[in-house]
């Protein structure tokens, strides 16, 4: 079992994110961005310089979080294809460097207009996630997804659906406790009941291999459609049935990785007044929602005996 980050929500900078790891204690980081650039998109000579940055720190990145068909590309585009097909390929012999074993990917964008379990969409979208994932295995590459803003994770049914329909040693799931929060359960039929995290969890818990701490509460819009207005918080304190996940995760063996994503620099910025430093609270805000996290992950084991 292990500790991770998007340190990315620490700051923009890999010398921020490498300083708040070690600040942690933590040795990982889920790399997403380097300042507005990611593992796919870094020049030859930035990687090299991330390289010695994070030999010299003895951290190292554990999982490379990409867009790779995520909401931003379309299922039915083929430019959006060829792009995520493209950034997997650049990323790859970069992973093999650093020794990241899996990289985080989606399941496409929630088609606008469409009925997402149209059988003919899906069979787009399988195919799609089939070739990518295809590539990975071939180079010894996880494709991890994650229960986003995509197909996947519009219901646990629809996580199931992709589970059914790629069938590969190279795909898993990575599960996000926060994402549910704010996410309508596409199940039946209009109007859709926000997600319960604990029931999606529940229904996809035996294919899980790594997990995304994230926590909030959310308020459906009116209208049933348009995206919750959520607010997000320490992990334990929302609707995102952490504790409990943890709890089960432990109690049946979970040796995994942890990576905490907090999006709450934002909450704590509006709270604190027009003259607080963003930057300053982005940093103090993610030492302190890690060290949370461990100290509640600390307290489940030890009452657990563990």
């Amino acid at each position: 079992m292990f500790l991770t980050g998007f340190a990315d929500e620490a700051g923009a900078a890999l010398d921020t994110q490498i300083k708040a790891t070690s600040e942690l204690g933590w040795k990982f980081i889920e790399t997403r961005k380097i300042d507005s650039k990611n593992l796919s998109t870094l020049t030859d000579d930035e990687f090299e310089t991330l390289c010695g940055k994070l030999q010299d720190a003895g951290i190292s990145f554990n999982c490379y979080g990409s867009t790779i068909a995520g909401r931003s590309f379309h299922p039915r585009k083929a430019e959006d294809f060829e792009q995520s097909k493209k950034l997997l390929r650049q990323a790859i012999p970069r992973m093999h460097k650093l020794g990241i074993k899996m990289v985080r990917g989606m399941s496409f964008q929630v088609a606008p207009d469409e009925e997402p379990d149209s059988p003919e969409l899906e069979n787009i979208i399988f195919a799609k996630i089939n070739e990518l994932v295809k590539i990975c295995e071939d180079n010894g590459i996880i494709y991890g997804h994650e229960n986003c803003m995509n197909y996947g994770g519009l219901s646990y049914l629809h996580t199931l659906k992709l589970l059914e329909n790629v069938k590969s040693k190279a795909f898993t799931l990575i599960y996000d406790t926060g994402n549910p929060v704010f996410s309508y359960r596409k199940i039946g039929s209009f109007p859709y009941a926000l997600q319960s995290s604990w029931e999606f969890y529940q229904q996809v818990k035996e294919f899980i291999s790594y997990v995304h701490i994230k926590d909030g509460t959310a308020i459906p819009h009116p209208d049933g459609v348009t995206r919750p207005a959520c607010r997000f918080c320490w992990a334990g304190d929302g609707c995102g049935d952490v504790r409990a996940i943890l709890i089960d995760l432990l109690k049946n063996g979970y040796d995994g990785g942890f990576s905490i994503e907090p999006h709450i620099a934002p909450v704590l910025h509006a709270e604190s007044g027009d003259g607080a430093d963003l930057e300053e609270i982005r940093y103090t805000s993610y030492i302190e929602y890690g060290r949370r996290f461990e100290a509640m992950l600390n307290e489940i084991k030890n009452n657990m005996n563990l």
